[in-house]
């Protein structure tokens, strides 16, 4: 079916390289310790690109477990039929055995790094090998599982670089992934026919309970956000309490991903509205290139992100 090179290009496809976007989020670290300037900037950049390199691997070797898991009912999906093990592209047994590659070389990575950081991929390994063979067919520890998924990406990140993460900082990381799956759950139940077929854990799931869960969760993500840039050790860190003007950024990023769902009927696939949806990019960048600013501009020595 692939022909000449197919498997490869299937391989290429199945590891979904679109998706590492979100192991971005080893950088935040990197980016709230002020490490990204300053004496020994370079090895902290390097240290943060490798503990990125590490979870898109892993991450791929997440997706590849996953898609062979999920053959079957990826087959009934519109979209999902297409993706490389489902068609018969990819065989599941070469699937597999890259995966075993890709987690090998993940973890072998990371305790190459520090043995805290081994731990933390060895632990997201776990989480997605539960995730894919039990626990995302279980209502509302699914969603947990994916938010858990990201604070060990934001954790990961800072022991990359040896600096303690901010308690306000992973609970923004989990709130926000939590959204996220939230809101993509809504938009498998709504817009996939026979969904509950596709995912399991959709059976228990109604537009209404998960539109009630998408509202705490928002009010929740920007509440924290509002309450890390003003909060005392933050000021006292930075020495300002100008990172409150990046919430205007985080309150239309959030908007704007609401408008998607509910409006443009999207919200299935997180990474790639980022890579697509012009206006969401470019929020992210600004508030990137803000957040910078403010931290350099204001920031003192290296500290806890």
């Amino acid at each position: 079916m692939a022909g000449r090179g197919g498997p490869w290009l299937a391989l290429a496809a199945a590891v979904r390289p679109h998706q590492w976007t979100k192991n971005l989020l080893v950088f935040a670290a990197l980016l709230f310790a002020r490490k990204f300037l300053g004496p020994g900037a370079e090895r902290f950049i390097l240290l943060s690109v490798a503990a990125f390199a590490l979870f898109c691997a892993a991450s791929s070797a997440s997706y590849l477990l996953n898609d062979v898991c999920d053959a079957e009912r990826d087959r009934a999906h519109p979209l999902k039929r297409l993706r490389p093990v489902a068609s018969g592209a990819l065989p599941a047994r070469v699937a597999l055995l890259a995966a075993g590659a890709l987690a090998g070389g993940a973890v072998g990575g990371g305790f190459a790094l520090g043995v805290p950081l081994g731990l933390t991929v060895v632990a997201y390994l776990a989480l997605q090998v539960a995730y894919s063979l039990a626990l995302k067919h279980v209502v509302i520890l699914d969603v947990l599982c994916i938010a858990a998924s990201f604070v060990l990406r934001a954790g990961a990140g800072a022991l990359a670089i040896g600096v303690e993460f901010s308690h306000w900082l992973l609970i923004c990381a989990a709130l926000l992934a939590l959204f996220l799956a939230l809101a993509k759950r809504r938009h498998e139940l709504v817009e996939v026919a026979n969904a509950s077929n596709h995912r399991l854990s959709l059976a228990d799931y109604s537009p209404q309970m998960l539109d009630q869960m998408i509202a705490v969760v928002t009010a929740s993500t920007l509440m924290a956000y509002a309450l890390y840039t003003i909060d005392r050790e933050t000021v006292a860190k930075f020495g300002t309490d100008n990172l409150k003007y990046t919430l205007p950024f985080v309150l239309y990023g959030i908007f704007r991903y609401l408008y998607l769902v509910y409006s443009k009927r999207e919200g299935g696939s997180p990474a790639r509205h980022l890579l697509t949806d012009r206006p969401l990019l470019l929020t992210v960048f600004l508030y990137a290139v803000a957040s910078a600013w403010i931290i350099w501009r204001w920031g003192g020595q290296g500290g806890t992100p």
